[in-house]
């Protein structure tokens, strides 16, 4: 893993260095792209991504006569993508994702809104993807679609100052809960796994915008190992962008975790472009995920869902002891 520990870059200049620093910790893709565009997706899918926000900046986000325009980049040019790379002609501009989990709240990764400042500056959008199979993304939609953050109402980073390290324990938990300006309509708050089902070889899928793309679904992954504290690791087909993605069980279709780490995203390829990193299935470190057990007693109970004790990490084990290491948490991609 190279360049474990690195500062956040604005996309202008991350991108413009991307072989070097591979975007912080990075992401990466195991076997086949298994990232599919929203209108390819499986209809289960589809309605799920319905209640998948991208994060923009404030000054990205144009408001006028009841429409939003979104200001974005060309992918391949920004990057210097090789000819034959996926998604090369497509628009950037979303710096993290985030799900819908109550009315008005938004669960997303802890180092994509780290305090009061970036929250005023971070704006949600629902809605940004490629709906129609030979369209352009939708980057013109209704104003109602974009919400601000009112406040952070729950928040952790390991790593930061006050956060111990359990012994033995070098990457841990990472996200937060961010309450919106009004309540959210037209929308549906997604379940999320209260309990402790999941296990090493089950199957899930996450929705995000790796690199700041439009929506993209990417299924056909499996959990690599479940046992570590307050997050598990598989081989989800993720990128920087994908921070904050919430990450479903194929099975029950409820939210297990939030993506927040991974392996290295871009390489320099003999030519002089940019190529994304590959690796076998089983290879390399794999994606970490926060498991949504971690903060699940902060989020509210959808009408209907049993009143049933959340699960807890480890025993008189508070998460905040939970600390990141040995390798900095996902960029931060911005649009300063």
């Amino acid at each position: 893993m190279k360049n474990l520990l690195k500062k956040t870059l604005s996309v202008a200049a991350a991108l413009l260095i991307l072989p070097v620093l591979s975007f912080s910790s990075g992401k990466s893709i195991y076997g086949e792209d298994n990232r599919l565009e929203l209108f390819a997706a499986p209809q289960d899918m589809k309605t799920l991504s319905d209640s998948v926000v991208s994060f923009w900046k404030a000054g990205s986000v144009e408001l006028a006569d009841g429409s939003a325009k979104l200001q974005t980049m060309n992918f391949g040019e920004r990057a210097n993508l090789c000819p034959d790379e996926k998604f090369r002609e497509q628009p950037i501009g979303a710096f993290c994702s985030g799900s819908l989990v109550g009315e008005d709240l938004v669960m997303t990764a802890g180092h994509c809104v780290k305090n009061d400042s970036d929250c005023a500056d971070t704006r949600m959008v629902f809605g940004y993807a490629i709906k129609k199979e030979g369209e352009a993304a939708v980057t013109t939609l209704p104003s109602g679609e974009v919400y601000s953050c009112s406040k952070i109402v729950k928040r952790f980073l390991g790593g930061e100052p006050g956060s111990d390290n359990p012994e033995g324990q070098h990457l841990g938990a990472d996200f937060a809960l961010i309450q919106l300006d009004r309540k959210v309509t037209g929308h549906k708050p997604l379940a999320i796994n209260r309990g402790t089902s999941l296990k090493a070889g089950d199957a899930i899928t996450v929705i995000g915008h790796p690199v700041g793309l439009p929506l993209k679904v990417a299924g056909d992954a499996t959990v690599r190992d479940f046992s570590k504290i307050g997050y598990f690791v598989a081989d989800l087909d993720t990128f920087g962008g994908n921070s904050g993605s919430p990450v479903f069980n194929n099975t029950t279709q409820k939210i297990e975790g939030i993506l927040v780490r991974g392996d290295t995203d871009f390489l320099q390829s003999p030519a002089g472009c940019t190529t994304m990193a590959t690796y076998e299935q089983t290879g390399g470190r794999g994606e970490d995920v926060t498991k949504v057990s971690v903060l699940s007693a902060s989020i509210p109970r959808l009408a209907g869902e049993k009143e049933e004790a959340d699960a807890t990490e480890a025993v008189n084990m508070d998460s905040s002891a939970i600390q990141s290491m040995d390798i900095a948490p996902s960029r931060v991609v911005s649009f300063d």
